[in-house]
């Protein structure tokens, strides 16, 4: 895997993209920032900190070579954002990151499809710029 343009562009827009989605979510439309303990700049540094790690992660797990095994990008790009979305679910899961205090099977499911469409549409923006952005292969000697 080659580290360059394509990669740094493919993974920062991906994690904008899915903070972006994160923070409309919790932020805006289920307002759930008002429930958080400690300082909201707090929350949202170390969130921008996790979607730069999931975008990074997602781009490598994407350029794996078991994942090479689906020749088509969008078919890779919906696996890996559906391995993304739920390996993210099952983690805040097990160590009770919710910013919900009665939590329901309702609200597990819609939490885990939610998390999971967030990942993919992350995942599908890394396979847009991946077709887009073309870096000149260098030529061995």
């Amino acid at each position: 895997m080659k580290i360059g343009l394509r990669f740094f562009l493919s993974w920062i827009v991906s994690a904008v993209v899915m903070f972006t989605l994160f923070y409309v979510w919790h932020g805006i439309f289920l307002n759930d920032f008002k429930r958080i303990q400690f300082p909201l700049s707090w929350f949202v540094t170390f969130a921008a900190v996790t979607y730069l790690i999931l975008g990074a992660g997602t781009y490598f797990l994407f350029e794996a070579s078991v994942m090479k095994r689906f020749k088509n990008f969008f078919v890779r790009g919906l696996i890996c954002g559906l391995i993304a979305g739920f390996s993210l679910f099952m983690v805040a899961t097990i160590v009770n990151i919710s910013l919900t205090k009665h939590l329901s099977a309702q609200h597990l499911m819609i939490d885990c499809v939610w998390q999971i469409s967030e990942q993919v549409i992350g995942s599908m923006v890394i396979v847009i710029l991946k077709i887009l952005i073309h870096e000149p292969e260098l030529e061995h000697a």
